[in-house]
């Protein structure tokens, strides 16, 4: 039987480390400064044959409740309140402090199995404070070491011994196949990243669809960190959506964490299958969303296009102006679904939805091929290839040898003179004949073998 398991403790003790540690990829940002990690982060954790979900939570810090800190605090508190057990982490080579202390009072309020780790314990420095931890009263601590793997039998051991109903091994479930059902419908949850420049409204947009207050929000910029997953079913629709931190311009960032911030952020798009560029309504189509579109299309991910804060503008002859200027600066993504929504009020998060739905089916579309080449022939009777240096190019066939995003192999003759514009000119008859609006279109030139090329005359 599975269970969730929460890291706590103060900034700075290691708690990223030991969660990158036991889902076996650097997922949360790790730092040397204090307070990197602001949101709930899960992931799933194997250690030996225990498979479990673990969250890293930020550090506890007395604050009031209206600050970041007190914000980030309720988010701890909330990961302890969802969690069957506890991993309370201390900073062995710092012994214990009066916050640790004061925090090992609230672990003990909250009657959950609680595991105490004194973590930086490698070598002579450490062992001293491992012994210091048996004054919080919670039990042996274990001598353990994030950073080099030390201590993970005890913790094995620790584990089975605070939960012996939950240790028991899952049953295995198959992971259902890529793709649609017989009926349309997705087979397993959408993965969608939420991206967009800093302070455009992502982590209130996901707590709307979630209705619950899972990400932090609030007027600063920058808040959001790491790449946060979280999983939810709307109108029968299964997701899961990745907040990421926002992307500015390159010359911009100048801070170590802020690029390692963006790098997550970029690995979570990559890793999307929709992708929803959230745009900040009272600054609509600056240089760098056009950017984050472009870099959407180029990783050949769906693109839905959000228009969020649209609540704050006049609605006169919105759809209109919206669809022109995305159809003008986002040709590579030409049809690209614009949503006008609200995060904060929740204004047209269905039709949300249901744009990235459709933006998925049109990502998996398969064209069998005699369509494709009666769609090529008129296109090249309407409007033939040049002739580049008094020879007419030949196309002679096409197919679609994979979809996500749809991509295509055209055969002709000399592939290495065919404009780029005419393969514009192809893509655009392709995504109007078989109506793929918002998706990459790729299309790979092969020249088609001459069988008497090695023949005499």
């Amino acid at each position: 039987m599975s269970f969730t398991l929460a890291i706590i403790g103060r900034p700075n003790v290691g708690k990223s480390t030991l969660f990158n540690r036991l889902v076996g990829k650097k997922l949360a940002l790790v730092d040397d400064r204090p307070g990197v990690t602001r949101d709930r982060r899960e992931g799933e954790a194997h250690l030996g044959d225990l498979s479990f979900r673990i969250v890293d939570t930020a550090g506890l810090e007395e604050a009031g409740p209206a600050t970041l800190e007190g914000r980030m605090r309720a988010q701890t508190e909330a990961a302890i309140g969802d969690a069957d057990a506890l991993l309370f982490l201390i900073d062995s080579r710092a012994g214990l402090t009066p916050t640790d202390h004061a925090f090992a009072n609230l672990v003990r309020r909250s009657g959950k199995p609680t595991i105490l780790v004194a973590n930086k314990s490698e070598g002579r420095g450490g062992a001293a404070g491992a012994l210091e931890a048996y004054a919080l009263g919670l039990g042996d601590p274990i001598a353990f070491s994030a950073e080099h793997g030390e201590g993970l039998g005890d913790l094995y051991d620790a584990l089975r011994e605070a939960l012996p109903e939950h240790t028991e091994l899952p049953d295995e479930e198959e992971e259902p196949e890529f793709g649609l059902d017989e009926n349309g419908k997705p087979l397993r949850p959408i993965k969608v990243a939420v991206v967009g420049r800093p302070n455009a409204g992502k982590s209130t947009l996901i707590n709307r669809l979630l209705g619950e207050e899972r990400l932090l929000t609030g007027p600063e910029a920058g808040i959001t960190r790491d790449s946060i997953s979280v999983e939810m079913e709307i109108n029968g629709t299964k997701l899961q959506v990745f907040d990421t931190a926002g992307l500015r311009k390159r010359a911009r960032i100048d801070d170590k964490l802020e690029k390692l911030s963006a790098a997550d952020g970029l690995r979570s798009m990559k890793f999307a299958e929709v992708v929803v560029v959230l745009i900040d309504a009272t600054r609509p189509f600056e240089e760098q969303d056009l950017r984050i579109a472009d870099l959407v299309a180029r990783e050949g991910r769906a693109m839905v296009i959000g228009y969020n804060k649209s609540d704050l503008i006049p609605r006169g002859g919105l759809a209109t102006h919206l669809r022109e200027e995305a159809d003008r600066l986002l040709a590579q993504v030409k049809g690209v679904p614009i949503v006008p929504l609200s995060g904060l009020t929740g204004h047209g998060l269905d039709k949300l939805v249901d744009a990235i739905v459709d933006a998925y089916k049109v990502w998996n579309t398969r064209i069998p091929t005699n369509p494709l080449n009666k769609m090529l022939q008129d296109a090249v009777d309407n409007h033939p290839p040049p002739a580049v240096s008094g020879r007419r190019i030949k196309l002679r066939y096409i197919t679609q040898p994979k979809a996500r995003p749809p991509s295509f192999v055209l055969f002709c003759s000399r592939p290495d003179v065919l404009p780029e514009s005419y393969l514009r000119y192809l893509s655009n008859i392709i995504r109007e004949t078989f109506n793929l609006p918002g998706v990459p279109i790729r299309i790979a030139l092969r020249e088609k073998d001459n069988p008497y090329a090695n023949k005499g005359k």
